[in-house]
């Protein structure tokens, strides 16, 4: 399908680098609707690429890039704001991916993220949910993929719990299922497997309750398939899932014959799905689950179009942590105001105009003084650790460590071994929106409103210039004292700092 440049950038696309299988989904906005005008589906099996070192073989990296270079070509005129790429499991696990990455987005032609197992859970939950009618009731989605399982509990679109367990198709049927031989004793082993991973989470689930059970994505669906198939049931039932169970040990293989409907690309890893979903079952003591036609790709275009439209998961986020760890709103509001006032004096010359950069400057700014919460001292930095490893819906992995960079950064000391963690093109954007931080949080210390008089910034290469009104700085002796000591703590960092 070819659209014209203006029908281009009215398109939103997902891409789904998931541990099975890449796909690629097109959608238009029509009537409130997302409408998909376009699918690609290739299986790279990028988790059974790796190695027990994690390390991604030489042969099914070149197959995923060969993927992504053909999703390239169908992307190459939507805008880059409109694309989302994110990477899972397999990802998640690879040894050295930074490299891959690199290679990978280049291939794309559009960034991608690597999102955290919660993180791709909330996704999970809010395509299926998207997809089904509306329904305030509680109910637990669950979609297995490659290399995960991902569990949610929630009402209406809202998630109330979320889960990522590390068990998937692939990584059970390689465990238990190898050569394609299927036994009875085999599958038992694999539900074991899958029983001892759902065990720390068993009975929170099971005390949340749910009136319905909604399953999401590849295994699912191809089960779901199969047991209509074979059975005529529109759901999922248990005993759908030992029919299927015992037709599969009967036959020791996947038998398309007996299969019908089967794809040549699911079958290789059916056993290790069906076994995870038939532990699921009996863990839960689901009856019946409906099969949802939205998933990851689906939740990653909704929340897109959220991003689009100001409805920010990321934004919410940042909202619950400032009420989480008590900040100082109004403070925060101060440091905030200011630090986007100088960055829109040097955005340009800094090359510091994405929308990422001026958001991730607004939320480190909001949530510079998490920290304060545990301890004052050094408060910097465990607002950092809190950031780091907290969950936050909406944000990728490195959007998030990147925002953790900036408050570890934001007051005394810099340390430079938390900037060298990102990926080489950053550095140096990051340190600018260090020193922007920095110098709004450092000129906003004495906590009182208009305290500040208007400021001229400039820069000329990595030096940034501030200007005070004349006279200013002789009555503010502090901030003058604060802003020579700020001169030496930035010689650290390749940013140098001028006033006057």
């Amino acid at each position: 399908m070819i659209e014209s440049a203006a029908e281009s950038r009215d398109l939103i696309a997902a891409v789904d680098l998931g541990s099975n299988s890449f796909h690629l989904v097109v959608a238009r906005l029509s009537n409130g609707q997302l409408v998909i005008v376009d699918r690609l589906r290739e299986m790279v099996r990028l988790g059974g690429g790796l190695d027990e070192s994690g390390k991604l073989s030489n042969e099914i990296s070149r197959a995923a890039l060969e993927c992504l270079a053909r999703f390239g070509q169908r992307l190459a005129e939507i805008p880059s704001e409109n694309v989302r790429a994110v990477g899972t499991s397999a990802l998640r696990r690879a040894r050295g991916r930074r490299e891959f990455l690199r290679r990978a987005e280049k291939a794309l032609g559009h960034s991608i993220q690597v999102i955290s197992g919660i993180e791709e859970a909330r996704l999970v939950y809010l395509g299926a949910a998207r997809s089904l009618p509306p329904d305030a009731r509680r109910r637990l989605v669950m979609d297995i993929g490659g290399g995960s399982t991902e569990l949610i509990v929630g009402e209406g679109l809202e998630p109330l719990a979320l889960e990522s367990l590390h068990m998937g198709c692939v990584s059970i049927t390689d465990r238990f299922f190898s050569g394609g031989k299927i036994t009875e004793q085999a599958f038992r082993q694999a539900e074991l497997a899958a029983s001892l991973e759902l065990r720390p989470i068993k009975n929170t689930f099971r005390h949340m309750g749910w009136v319905n059970v909604v399953g999401a994505s590849g295994t699912i669906r191809a089960v779901g398939k199969l047991v209509q198939e074979l059975r005529g049931e529109s759901v999922i039932t248990p005993a759908g899932l030992d029919a299927l169970r015992s037709m599969m040990i009967a036959d020791g293989e996947i038998n398309r014959d007996h299969l019908p409907g089967l794809s040549t690309e699911r079958g290789p890893v059916l056993a290790g799905g069906l076994a995870v979903l038939n532990q699921l079952f009996k863990t839960f003591n689901i009856r019946e689950l409906q099969v949802a036609e939205g998933a990851l790709r689906e939740g990653l275009l909704h929340d897109l179009l959220g991003r689009l439209s100001q409805e920010d998961a990321r934004e919410l986020s940042t909202r619950t942590m400032q009420m989480r760890y008590n900040v100082d709103r109004q403070q925060a509001e101060r440091v905030e105001t200011t630090a986007l006032d100088l960055l829109s004096a040097v955005a340009v010359p800094w090359d510091l105009g994405s929308i990422l950069a001026r958001k991730v400057l607004s939320w480190a700014a909001r949530l510079h003084e998490i920290g304060l919460d545990i301890a004052h001292s050094k408060y910097q930095k465990h607002g950092a650790y809190l950031l780091e490893h907290a969950d936050m819906p909406g944000f990728p992995k490195d959007e998030q460590y990147l925002l953790s960079c900036l408050v570890c950064n934001h007051r005394r000391k810099i340390c430079e071994d938390t900037v060298k963690r990102l990926p080489k093109s950053w550095h140096l954007k990051t340190w600018r929106l260090i020193t922007l931080l920095r110098l709004a949080v450092l000129l906003n210390r004495s906590r009182a409103p208009n305290d500040l008089p208007i400021l001229e910034a400039s820069v000329s290469g990595e030096t940034l210039s501030i200007r005070f009104p004349e006279g200013w700085m002789e009555q503010h002796p502090l901030t003058l004292a604060d802003l020579q000591q700020e001169e030496n703590y930035l010689r650290k960092s390749p940013i140098s700092l001028e006033f006057s």
